[in-house]
């Protein structure tokens, strides 16, 4: 009997014994290709050497120490990279254990940083509905994933939500694309002018929208109008890459393909690829300064910040992939990714968009793809798929409340940057069978 509390209660998962490149081995020896790298984590695959090779260094040299009491030479040393290719303006760094810590940290920073410069009455966030932005009771008050955030409403603080812009569901067959992101990014100015721009801190969005909506990208020039507005009132942009980040998207950051830079980014999951637990907050010189003009202390931590094998870590993991030229091969992949998908699913009966980029892709069930009509939540479809793939040993990650937070379902893929064509391949063969083996289960066929 398992102790642990396990995500599926009554049904523990298998147990992982190993792994190696793009495949996990389970206790009973059956093979898993990663296909979403956990939750799009793993983005060098599993036991690379150079990045064990750095943490063994570390830990033989100096396995922790409180950022009360000391920094460290790796600490720095991957704050300094992190820096350097980083977007325009970004010039400090905040390291923390992870995602949902990244936007707790982001939203206290933006907050601390208006206290500080004489705006104490900007209190407020505003985000988008059908993102996600973590766990933690701040995260989770911003994000727009009505199915996380339900049991726990009461004891959230009030944050307001716009639209996302999510063309496949949104954009009106008589608007071009570049109309329909104009229309989705002036919601933040209507919000802003109903609730007084004065009062609010920051507007809050996934880049590329990751486990709510399955790989969401924004309408041409929405996120370029989303900067001027933002600008225009004087509020901070914080940009949540923790999923689409550090390569996953084809570049290094996603918002480079937007042409913008945000004043907050957050980071995790790919920053460190599993390997340790390890996120970062990367914000502006503007609140830094504005912070060490004032009180010139940050009210904030937490007891594993800078750790220094985590640090090691995720430096190792931004130098294999430079060096091994990995962006390269996510974008190659990438393409070949969405082909496949499309090829198998563009005209399946019971997948309605094939979406994402570089090796960030999504499909969208419905029961209806002529009215975009969704399953309904109580056939568990994603979840069905999900069974259906572990079965045939293909780990994917499935999600629901895809269409409008309650009802809906997509399909994560996200495999390591290390993947070939030939396991591009197998994965869309086994998650075309998943697919079509969980549908008929749930008596679609």
């Amino acid at each position: 009997m398992s102790r642990i509390l396990h995500r599926r209660m009554g049904a523990p998962p298998p147990v992982a014994v190993s792994g190696n490149g793009v495949i996990l081995r389970d206790i009973a020896g059956k093979e898993y290709i990663d296909a979403s790298g956990g939750a799009a984590v793993s983005s060098l695959g599993h036991r690379h050497p150079d990045v064990l090779a750095a943490m063994r260094d570390q830990l033989d040299r100096l396995e922790y120490a409180h950022t009360t009491f000391f920094t460290t030479e790796v600490a720095e040393a991957l704050a300094e990279d992190l820096v350097i290719h980083a977007p325009d303006g970004l010039d400090r760094v905040y390291l923390v254990s992870g995602g949902s810590e990244a936007m707790e940290t982001a939203l206290k920073l933006a907050r601390q940083y208006f206290v500080e410069t004489g705006e104490p009455g900007r209190t407020q966030f505003v985000a988008r509905l059908q993102g996600y932005h973590g766990n933690t009771l701040g995260a989770l008050s911003v994000s727009g994933n009505l199915l996380r955030r339900g049991p726990f409403e009461p004891i959230l603080f009030e944050a307001h939500h716009i639209e996302p812009c999510f063309a496949y569901r949104h954009k009106r067959h008589d608007e071009t694309d570049e109309e329909y992101g104009r229309r989705a990014a002036d919601a933040l100015e209507r919000k802003l002018l109903e609730i007084g721009p004065e009062t609010v801190i920051a507007f809050i969005a996934e880049t590329v929208v990751g486990a709510t909506a399955g790989a969401v990208t924004a309408a041409p020039g929405y996120f370029t109008r989303i900067r001027e507005i933002c600008d225009r009132y004087g509020i901070l942009l914080i940009l949540d890459e923790v999923m689409s980040g550090m390569g996953r998207t084809g570049t290094l950051h996603a918002c480079e393909q937007e042409g913008i830079s945000p004043d907050l980014l957050t980071l995790a999951k790919g920053l460190g690829a599993g390997y340790q637990p390890v996120g970062a907050v990367l914000f502006s010189e503007r609140i830094f300064d504005g912070i060490a003009r004032g009180s010139a202390t940050f009210l904030h931590g937490f007891s594993y910040i800078g750790h220094p094998v985590a640090c090691a870590a995720a430096l190792a993991v931004q130098q294999v992939i430079r060096r091994e030229d990995l962006l390269a091969n996510v974008r190659c992949q990438g393409n070949r990714l969405q082909n496949a998908l499309e090829e198998r699913f563009g005209n399946h009966p019971y997948v309605g968009d094939v979406r994402g980029r570089g090796l960030f892709r999504a499909i969208e069930l419905m029961a209806d793809r002529a009215t975009k009509a969704p399953f309904p939540p109580p056939d568990k479809v994603a979840s069905r798929i999900y069974q259906c793939a572990m079965d045939r040993g293909l780990c994917i990650y499935p999600g629901a409340g895809t269409a409008d937070g309650r009802v809906g379902d997509h399909i994560l893929i996200a495999p390591p940057f290390i993947v070939d064509g030939t396991t591009i391949d197998d994965i869309v063969e086994k998650l075309g069978a998943a697919v079509d083996a969980a549908v008929g289960d749930a008596g679609y066929n």
